[in-house]
């Protein structure tokens, strides 16, 4: 199977798909910017059919981006929840704008 081209890094539309393009991305977003605050668990709960391990590796990349931020909130053992940090929230727009897409063009 050939490996996919990189997108041109140059674009900032590249870039960003490069952050929040993969496959369950978008619908952690949004349950942070539906629900707030998100803990683990919360999201294996929401997301149905998403592994641990990917997960945790896109929590980890959004994380990394700046996107959200782990939190955490209890000592034994320790707990975290993930928010989204004011460079996550910019992004509220751009989901609205799929919502408003998908409910005009998809059916349910």
């Amino acid at each position: 199977m050939p490996i996919p081209a990189p997108y041109d890094m140059r674009c900032p539309i590249a870039r960003t798909l490069d952050i929040i393009g993969e496959r369950w991305t978008i619908l952690i977003l949004r349950d942070l910017v539906v629900s707030g605050p998100r803990k683990f668990q919360d999201f294996a709960q929401s997301l149905q059919g998403i592994s641990p391990n990917t997960l945790s590796t896109r929590l980890k990349r959004l994380e990394e981006s700046g996107i959200v931020e782990r939190r955490f909130y209890a000592q034994h053992p320790p707990r975290a929840e993930y928010v989204l940090t004011e460079q996550g929230k910019e992004l509220r727009p751009l989901l609205r704008a799929l919502r408003e897409w998908g409910q005009r063009h998809t059916k349910y």
